[in-house]
């Protein structure tokens, strides 16, 4: 009996299967080892992992749900998921929980959800259909970028005011979608340039509007306060009101200064308070000794705020040491290879593109996470996917993964169509 049930319940490539249950045993290590910090703050030591280990298996029923869709029903979805997106980001502006000064989250009957988690998988899921429904022998249909641009600037929007470095990620998960969809190299090249121009303006707008408080004095805020209430007469409040719309410019400010300050400071006068989670994540690696300390034995766990989620990639370099990391990193690696394989194999449009925007997005986010984790990119909140202790992001990358089984299996292939 079990075996029947699962010969109907689990199909899909074995590759892909093998990297999503590999990936999963790290995340339940990596999260048990990492949680020291909110162990402390509940008194229970297993409760984070199984919070988290809780919310994989909702992802795994998830997964096996979705995985046995047909990828042709995925078509149907997306109006729905993007009207429902849309909704869930607007109300997060007004309802929102803030956390860490971003007002990301939504509480619905206890439990919380990013909104843009959502809206992630219902962008790829519109571009995918408005890419192969304008397919040409050509390449796609020149229409299809401004279809694509009126559907995704909105959610892009709405996702930057609270979120920006999830939509930088998203905008270049779009942009790589529609050069694999074959979108005019002219019309691609043209969207950089204006891309780069607004990315230069928006830079401009930050480092204008915000004000980077951790190069402030001491008395800075009553130095503010003083100069504010000297300029009611002449300025009724307009900066503060930008300030208060506009109010993560502060932090896109302190982290662009702090990533983009190339002085040598020495240990003697390193500010670790100030810098912590840069600082112990640099800690973590130079401690890892190429072999890594072992599982379990993480010291920089007690004193990263984020170790389990942010920054857990740093963590597993000091307990698995390089060569461990090296290989997570290719397992993601693999993971973007082997679902281009089975695009190529797809004789629709629509799932190939589907899974290829997918992986792209599931692949970039890792990477960045990577890259902050090293000092190689700015410090944001993106974690690193399927690894990281999440609750909507974890629920769903594992739907994601569900998509590219379901299609791995259930698509048409070339060889099929060929043989008949």
């Amino acid at each position: 009996m079990a075996e029947k049930f699962l010969k109907l319940k689990i199909k899909g490539d074995g590759i892909i299967w093998a990297i999503y249950f590999i990936l999963c045993a790290v995340s339940i290590v990596e999260v048990f080892s990492s949680s020291s910090g909110l162990t402390y703050r509940t008194g229970n030591y297993f409760k984070p992992v199984l919070s988290h280990m809780g919310f994989m298996f909702v992802g795994f029923l998830m997964l096996i749900g979705v995985m046995n869709i047909k990828c042709k029903y995925f078509k149907i979805v997306t109006p729905f998921a993007l009207l429902f997106s849309f909704i869930m980001l607007v109300a997060v502006l007004v309802l929102g929980q803030s956390t860490n000064g971003a007002q990301r989250w939504i509480s619905f009957l206890g439990f919380q959800f990013q909104p843009s988690e959502l809206a992630k998988g219902a962008l790829i899921l519109a571009e995918a259909q408005i890419l192969s429904a304008m397919q040409t022998p050509d390449g796609a249909d020149r229409r299809a970028f401004k279809y694509i641009a009126y559907v995704s600037l909105p959610f892009i929007l709405l996702i930057a005011m609270e979120n920006l470095s999830t939509a930088m990620l998203l905008c270049i998960t779009i942009f790589l979608m529609m050069f694999v969809g074959r979108i005019p190299k002219a019309i691609l090249g043209k969207l950089m340039g204006g891309v780069m121009l607004v990315g230069a303006a928006g830079i401009l707008f930050v480092m204008t509007v915000g004000t980077d408080k951790s190069t402030q004095p001491e008395d800075a805020a009553a130095q503010t306060l003083t100069l504010n209430e000297s300029s009611k007469a002449d300025e009724p409040q307009q900066k503060s009101k930008i300030s208060k719309i506009f109010h993560r410019a502060d932090t896109w400010k302190s982290r662009i200064n702090k990533f983009l300050n190339s002085e040598e400071v020495s240990p003697d006068k390193f500010d670790i308070d100030k810098d912590a989670q840069e600082a112990h994540a640099n800690i973590a690696i130079a401690s890892s000794n190429i072999v890594g300390v072992g599982p379990g034995n993480s010291v920089q766990r007690d004193f990263l705020s984020q170790a389990f989620s942010d920054f857990i990639y740093a963590i597993i370099i000091e307990e698995m040491g390089v060569w461990g990391a090296a290989a997570v990193c290719l397992l993601y690696i693999i993971l973007l290879f082997r679902t281009a394989t089975i695009a190529n194999r797809c004789a629709n449009t629509f799932p190939a593109l589907l899974i290829m925007g997918i992986a792209l997005l599931l692949v970039i986010q890792a990477m960045f996470n990577m890259c902050v984790a090293v000092g190689l990119a700015p410090i944001t909140g993106q974690p690193l996917p399927l690894i990281s202790r999440g609750g909507t992001s974890t629920i769903m990358n594992c739907i994601y993964i569900g998509v590219i089984l379901s299609v791995s299996y259930s698509a048409k292939k070339r060889e099929e169509l060929a043989e008949v």
